[in-house]
């Protein structure tokens, strides 16, 4: 066992623990929801920080041998949390041994994210440490919070890493989108000369083919792929180096000029320095926006999905026009029977989504002055959308 100390007092740790004392306070103050932070959250708060160990190192903060060891640590989770991506993708599960033995904290927790951001510096730093054939906690050698969080601040870090693990998961979703569009595009050429009876509220009216109802929800799935693509630009822009409050307190100038363009290198991603700061510290709106669009698109799966339920309804006593492919039983004392599972499904994510937004739109209204502390569930949320709307493209198509 080992000890750390805070001003609020000493804890004890397993001695090969890579959290440390911050992340340890976490759990024990805050429920366990069962939930897990997001990967491709703590995959892009990983490359912040690598970000801001480089800006530093450039700007002559950070020594080199510190740096060289920081990057070392930060290079080998990033390459244990991509694969455990990767593994989630192939498998829909984690093997125990992932990074959440080291993630310990809970999505949802109090303090705008400083849970997280203190989680991730401690294993970082303790990595590090190992690397270097020190002990856990010996932070004389590399501090979380001097070395690791050096010219930075939870308020500028999480709504950062935020967006990056949000356009990486947009683009996806676009991905997703696409799919799903040339599925209904194939059907509706498949469909071209199929003359069925159209209906207005439910009433017979005019001859229409199957072909272009289908075409129909084609375009449909087309705009919300376009207001996804129009989307990406209100993500783009970031505060990394506004620290606290967006006023880069203990963040130097050129660290605040060079740590952007840094982290658009190490990710890949179009990011840039927001031109306000302040307001890109204090106001989360952008989220809102964005996830109307996730909402939109939600809306038209579920009114797809519920044209193809009743079209589908019978086989004997309903419109019976078309046949959806059998993939469960559907009953346990009608032998035979079988239900639309998959758009049941469809539309059971696409209500979470719009569940989702109401969750969202109402904690982005609830920050305050120069901060919202409710950007753990907000993130949690946002997130949860996109994954769950590309999950559920995909089954669908």
């Amino acid at each position: 066992m080992r000890y750390e100390k805070d001003p609020i007092g000493k804890v004890e740790l397993p001695e090969d623990a890579l959290y440390g004392i911050h992340a340890y306070r976490s759990i024990n103050n805050f429920i366990r929801s069962g939930e897990k932070i997001n990967l491709r959250l703590i995959k892009a708060f990983f490359q912040v920080k690598k970000a801001a160990a480089e800006t530093n190192f450039k700007c002559g903060l950070l020594e080199e041998n510190k740096y060289q060891i920081i990057i070392s640590a930060i290079d080998s989770l990033l390459e244990e949390v991509e694969n455990n991506i990767n593994e989630v993708a192939v498998t829909g599960s984690l093997s125990r041994e992932s990074i959440y033995s080291k993630i310990i904290v809970d999505p949802f927790q109090g303090g705008a994210g400083t849970s997280l951001n203190m989680n991730v510096n401690e294993i970082i730093a303790n990595t590090a440490l190992k690397l270097m054939g020190k002990n856990c906690g010996e932070y004389e050698f590399i501090h979380p919070l001097d070395d690791v969080n050096m010219s930075q601040s939870t308020n500028d870090t999480y709504p950062t890493a935020l967006k990056i693990a949000a356009l990486v998961l947009l683009k996806e979703l676009q991905d997703s989108f696409a799919f799903l569009q040339r599925s209904l595009q194939n059907k509706e050429e498949e469909f071209k000369n199929i003359v069925k009876l159209g209906r207005t509220q439910f009433q017979d009216a005019v001859p229409i083919t199957l072909g272009q109802e289908f075409g129909a929800y084609a375009q449909a799935v087309s705009r919300d792929r376009w207001r996804l693509y129009n989307a990406e630009e209100r993500l783009r822009s970031v505060n990394l180096g506004g620290t606290a409050v967006g006023n880069s307190v203990s963040a130097p100038r050129d660290f605040v000029l060079q740590v952007n363009s840094v982290l658009k290198n190490i990710t890949g991603l179009p990011v840039a320095k927001s031109e306000d700061l302040i307001d890109s510290t204090q106001n989360l709106d952008v989220f809102v926006e964005v996830h109307g669009i996730l909402k939109a698109g939600a809306v038209s799966i579920i009114k797809i999905c519920n044209d193809l339920r009743f079209m589908s309804s019978g086989p004997y006593g309903g419109i019976g026009e078309i046949k959806l492919p059998p993939r469960q039983a559907g009953s346990s004392i009608m032998p035979g029977k079988v239900n639309p599972v998959i758009l049941e499904n469809a539309i059971q994510v696409s209500e979470m989504v719009k569940g989702n937004d109401v969750v969202i739109s109402n904690l982005v209204g609830a920050g305050n002055l120069e901060l919202n502390a409710f950007a753990p569930m907000i993130a949690h949320y946002f997130l949860n959308s996109l994954e769950l709307l590309k999950r559920s493209h995909y089954n669908l198509a």
